[in-house]
């Protein structure tokens, strides 16, 4: 069974720049697909953006287009989260998911990120 660890979650102030990381273990995820998601307090998970298995297809929500960036490194077994000019709405924990028969079904347990004004 694969487990999702994220990591590089903080505090920056708007307009910075942060980078979140997904390490899995268990199993290798170089097969999947893999999305980033984020969730605040007392709203629906939001997708952020997914990466095929091979990182040659990339989606992005249309909030973070052209600021965010996904990225793999399938020798680490490990997504990455590329995230610039920081807005105050990105505040939330970000969790990434591996996709799994057409569906996200396993879960890190996130981590948060905080933007300042």
């Amino acid at each position: 069974q694969v487990q999702l660890v994220e990591s590089g979650g903080g505090l920056v102030q708007a307009g910075g720049s942060l980078r979140v990381s997904c390490a899995a273990s268990g199993r290798t995820i170089s097969l999947y697909s893999m999305g980033w998601f984020r969730q605040t307090p007392g709203k629906e998970r939001e997708f952020v953006a997914a990466i095929s298995w091979n990182g040659g297809s990339t989606s992005y929500a249309d909030s973070v287009k052209g600021r965010f960036t996904i990225s793999r490194d399938n020798a680490k077994n490990t997504v990455y989260l590329q995230m610039n000019s920081l807005k105050p709405e990105d505040t939330a924990v970000y969790s990434c998911a591996l996709q799994k028969g057409g569906k996200y079904d396993v879960w890190g347990q996130g981590t948060q990120v905080t933007v300042s004004s």
